[in-house]
């Protein structure tokens, strides 16, 4: 099949990371490619080392052209503002598009983004309640779920060994994420002030960064079981080295970083938010919390740390979840999506 990819985010967050994970699975699918994607970007320089053609467009209102599109069965849209590329190139050139959601928000109305909704021919959200929200926003859009899969990272032998040794002795609980309100680092902070005192040998570690980290580096003070890590790019070194992952969310489209750490084997703690549970079934893959409450989450880690059985018990239960996500079942839910709009 020749289908024309668009990320036009500037950044690379897990977003970038599925996507490419997506076009790396199509390419070895026999699939030929064009990625629209922003030079700005490290997904773009990621495009430039795979057998496909890559279109750079720093904004949704440039890089239009019949060519790029014109032997291609559709458009696939993995991100916010390349909906507005997809639709434009659709007016112009009449190339069916669709839509990957990844976020949970709430979809506001507004002329634009109704109209690029309205003409796309069908959205997939990441998870059961991404898919309940473009349905309530849009109800005559055809819908599908299909999640995320987890992406396998290398492990640094030296660097565990340094991770290993600045945490030794220690239970290590890490989270991981881009320090923004709805990522409940609060709630993490709030767990290791409960368990500072009672739980010496728990040590927290915080993997991210963002606008909040400087409010969350005053919340947590002078606690001595914290530290703050800053942004990470060797996640799976992190993930060999931690003994448990908590991800107490507010909100959340999905929670990639979940599927990564169920994948790399670490029992997980999360908030019954957003797509969160669509991974997590309680006492099955993983242990759910309400959002914001650290009490519970206290006490998740201590069920995970003190319970040898039940780690064995969540990490069967993972790997039975993760058959749901594995990228070449994912990838051929598209090709059938895919397939369906190409035979219109």
């Amino acid at each position: 099949m020749k289908i024309c990819h668009v990320n036009l985010a500037s950044g690379y967050h897990g977003g970038e990371n599925q996507t490419l994970q997506l076009i790396k699975q199509q390419i070895a699918m026999g699939y030929e490619l064009t990625v629209v994607a922003n030079p700005k970007s490290p997904f773009a320089e990621a495009i430039r080392q795979l057998d496909c053609r890559l279109v750079l467009a720093t904004h949704y209102l440039r890089s239009h052209r019949r060519d790029i599109t014109q032997d291609c069965q559709l458009i696939h849209v993995h991100e916010g503002r390349a909906i507005y590329w997809a639709w434009l190139q659709h007016l112009l050139f009449k190339i069916p598009y669709i839509v990957t959601r990844r976020i949970d928000n709430v979809m506001k109305k507004k002329w634009l983004a109704t109209q690029a909704y309205s003409n796309a021919n069908a959205v997939i959200g990441l998870s059961s309640d991404i898919v309940q929200k473009v349905h309530d926003a849009y109800p005559n859009i055809q819908t599908f779920k299909i999640p995320s899969s987890p992406v396998t990272y290398p492990v640094d032998a030296v660097a565990l060994e340094k991770i290993q040794t600045q945490f030794s002795g220690k239970f290590l609980v890490i989270h991981a994420a881009n320090m923004l309100k709805h990522k409940g680092f609060d709630v993490t902070i709030g767990a290791a002030k409960l368990l500072e005192k009672t739980h010496p040998d728990i040590h927290f570690a915080l993997l991210g960064d963002g606008k909040e980290r400087a409010d969350l580096e005053q919340q947590a003070g002078s606690l001595s079981n914290l530290t703050f890590m800053g942004k990470q790019s060797n996640m799976g070194t992190w993930f060999a080295a931690a003994d448990m992952q908590v991800h107490p969310s507010y909100t959340e489209g999905l929670g990639s970083v979940i599927l990564e750490g169920l994948h790399s084997g670490l029992p997980v703690a999360a908030s019954r938010a957003g797509g969160i549970p669509d991974i997590i079934e309680d006492h099955v893959s993983g242990l759910l919390i309400e959002p914001g409450n650290y009490q519970a989450l206290a006490d998740a880690i201590l069920t995970i740390k003190e319970d040898a059985q039940l780690r064995e018990t969540l990490a069967t239960g993972a790997l039975e979840k993760l058959q749901e996500f594995r990228i070449e079942h994912t990838a051929k839910l598209y090709q059938d999506i895919y397939e369906r709009i190409d035979s219109l």
